[in-house]
């Protein structure tokens, strides 16, 4: 009886909480097969390997760069909305990078019409999620009204813009309303309600273990109250940005998976596809010496980011399996271009 009692005392131990933190000398109660802490990230086994597939959701001027470079390691499903318009940038990489197009407003429409409380994936992003381990979600819009509000990203808005405002009494945030109840590319559709679509989505359609998320944001939405971001605000940029950090963190920790934020500055740098961006349209390559890379955890730095850096450093986060459950931003600085280990190095002091 007495042997029994301590059996069962045993066994107890080594499921209880403390148990599994104690240890007797040289030896060390084993790891139990469902003792994986997964609160907001994915544990142990939330490593991405060689060849896991990772789907990169937008493919404009950052997200076509990130989708070649996240290639050397991984097989990359890009989701665009026109696959023509990209295709011959990854010439030479197909067996390495997939295309599938979607409308991203446009399933986002169709869901709210279905009115379903459940994750909902359209039939469109289906085989483009149901084998990622990771997403590097891409997508974004401009601050303020240009061609890139429209659906197409080819034409002037300025009149539908000016007859909302007229129709609101220039009450901009009711402007604003009826803008996104057209279906532009606004902010709060692109970066609230489009991401938190693909979010439900991958979580609907994925048949494989989710490890890993990267959302590309910007500086400023933890300051937003502050100069000179409340300017940058004015269409609520980054209140849509806000909203869509929150759910990517949310679904993080349902989910189990480690989630990563990150802080460019206004972009820069080719590819050239673009020319509504400013950054683009003044073709802003900084000069040569404006190469080095300044990393900080948070939203507290300021200054642009080149384009090719962001990739790179995107791709390091995914490779180094770095700087999980954080937010930081990243900016070029006055010096020469760091090493591939120099970035490395300053993602894993974070």
């Amino acid at each position: 009886m007495a042997v029994t009692k301590a059996i069962r005392f045993l066994f107890l131990l080594v499921l209880s909480p403390v148990g599994r933190c104690l240890s007797f000398g040289d030896f060390q109660l084993p790891k139990l097969p469902w003792d994986n802490n997964s609160g907001g990230a994915a544990g142990t086994g939330s490593t991405l390997q060689p060849g896991d597939t990772v789907a990169v959701v937008g493919l404009g001027n950052v997200g076509k760069l990130v989708a070649l470079r996240l290639s050397d390691t991984y097989k990359v499903n890009g989701i665009v909305r026109n696959a023509n318009s990209v295709r011959s940038f990854f010439e030479g990489r197909e067996d390495k990078i997939s295309l599938f197009e979607t409308d991203l407003l446009d399933e986002v429409s169709s869901m709210e019409t279905k009115k379903s409380q459940q994750p909902y994936c359209p039939d469109s992003l289906l085989l483009a999620l149901r084998d990622a381990n990771a997403i590097v979600i891409c997508t974004g819009t401009t601050a303020f009204p240009t061609e890139a509000w429209s659906r197409s990203g080819q034409f002037s808005v300025t009149s539908t813009v000016i007859s909302a405002l007229l129709d609101s009494k220039f009450d901009v945030p009711q402007a604003l309303l009826s803008l996104d109840t057209q279906g532009l590319n606004t902010p709060n559709n692109v970066d609230n309600r489009a991401n938190k679509l693909i979010l439900d989505s991958w979580k609907k359609a994925c048949k494989v273990k989710r490890k890993r998320a990267i959302m590309l944001s910007s500086i400023g939405v933890k300051r937003r109250e502050s100069m000179p971001f409340p300017i940058l605000n004015a269409c609520g940029v980054l209140d849509a940005k806000a909203a869509g950090e929150q759910a990517l963190q949310d679904a993080a920790v349902e989910g189990g998976f480690s989630y990563t934020i990150l802080r460019p500055g206004q972009l820069f740098g080719g590819p050239y596809d673009n020319n509504y961006y400013l950054g683009t349209l003044f073709q802003l390559d900084k000069d040569s010496k404006t190469r080095d890379v300044d990393i900080g955890r948070g939203d507290e730095l300021l200054g642009d980011t080149l384009r090719s850096t962001l990739a790179e450093v995107t791709a390091q986060l995914l490779e180094g399996d770095c700087a999980k459950d954080m937010d930081f931003a990243v900016v070029n600085v006055k010096g020469d271009a760091p090493t591939e280990e120099g970035v490395r190095e300053k993602l894993e002091a974070l």
